[in-house]
């Protein structure tokens, strides 16, 4: 196989796909792109098993031809080079790459094609109706909620749940959850319930563009595709947990604040907390908030307090300050309001004003406060 192509060209491309090659994997071929040559169309592939992510572009002086090529060697080669000419040219029976540029010239060796795992064809399946923008919104509000235990599957994914009206997006890792209705995205299918992995997810936001996208998916896999870039991946076939059990119901104590501010304040203050628990106390009182934090062993502490409107009655609770710093950072909103019960149960968050089209609602667990 051969081909001429622009450096940049061909690193935009194999950027696009190279997360997806695992740096240790059992098997050795994962660790290379798949070259698939028809025609002038170069087709790029890269897999970890779970994961597929390929990638088309155009190519001159083509000579058709397939064949493994290592990936980091490659990225690292193409990322270096400036912008030029690369005369690509790989033998199939001997699995040998040379590159040559105007300066230089560069020789590796790859891998037969037949050793390089089939990427599932998905041919039919319900598809998904929604805009590139709710895609993206939905992916980035709900994702970093995702659980990267590997001992819950279910939780390391997000849960999609689709009908003809509206479609779901909920992620929680046992400590937070954020659940995101989209009511103008619909499924052409009945309703059904599916868990993507997160990773796969985080993979696909990376590289969506202004092109028109779209979503299909099966009983085992989902498939999403922009531009020049389709991802496939397994669909988790686990139970989902019953989320909808923990949202509560009757925290009537509602708290309304500007949200830069209280994101700044749980910042700097979150600086005194304890390394191991990396704790912050919120001291609720009458149209007032307190933030503090310490650090018994290095005898640190800070405190700082925020006008907000709050008038039920004054409580003291305490919080993971990671978990509320991820919760404000994707809450696009002027302003938030906190629905709290008892220092001991679970608070939800969400903007004052809800996004047309949208209906986000986060939660997070309370920790118990130092004595």
């Amino acid at each position: 196989m051969k081909f001429s192509v622009a450096s940049g060209d061909l690193q935009k491309s194999l950027t696009s796909i190279a997360n997806v090659v695992p740096t240790k994997s059992a098997l050795p071929i994962l660790e290379n792109f798949l070259f698939d040559l028809t025609n002038s169309d170069l087709k790029i592939t890269a897999t970890d098993m779970e994961v597929s992510m390929m990638v088309t572009l155009p190519v001159k002086n083509a000579q058709k031809g397939k064949m493994a090529v290592p990936a980091k060697k490659l990225a690292d080669t193409i990322r270096a080079l400036p912008s030029t000419q690369v005369e690509f040219r790989g033998d199939i029976e001997s699995n040998k790459v040379e590159m040559k540029t105007e300066t230089g010239e560069y020789k590796l060796s790859g891998e037969s094609s037949d050793n390089y795992p089939a990427v599932p064809e998905i041919e039919k399946g319900d598809k998904l109706k929604l805009t590139n923008e709710s895609l993206k919104r939905l992916i980035s509000k709900v994702s970093f909620a995702a659980s990267t235990d590997e001992l819950r599957p279910a939780m390391t994914g997000i849960l999609f749940q689709i009908n003809k009206k509206e479609i779901r997006a909920v992620a929680t890792d046992g400590h937070r959850l954020v659940r995101v209705i989209n009511t103008s995205a619909s499924s052409d299918g009945g309703e059904k319930e599916i868990i993507v992995p997160a990773k796969a997810l985080n993979l696909f936001e990376k590289v969506l563009e202004s092109a028109e996208t779209s979503v299909m998916f099966d009983e085992t896999h989902a498939v999403f595709s922009t531009g020049n870039i389709t991802l496939i991946s397994k669909i988790i076939a686990e139970k989902y947990p019953n989320y909808e059990s923990v949202l509560p119901l009757d925290n009537n104590k509602k708290l309304t604040i500007d949200r830069d501010p209280l994101l700044a304040s749980v910042k700097r203050t979150a600086l005194y907390a304890s390394s191991t628990t990396h704790q912050v106390k919120f001291s609720l009182k009458k149209n007032s908030l307190t933030v503090g934090a310490e650090d018994i062993d290095f005898g640190s502490e800070a405190r700082e307090t925020i006008p907000c409107d709050y008038s039920a009655d004054a409580m003291e609770i305490g919080f993971n300050s990671a978990y509320i710093i991820e919760i404000l950072s994707h809450l696009e909103a002027d302003k938030v309001e906190f629905f709290f019960s008892t220092p001991s149960r679970a608070v939800t968050v969400k903007p004052e004003k809800q996004p047309e089209g949208e209906d986000v609602l986060m939660l997070v667990m309370p920790v118990r406060l130092n004595a």
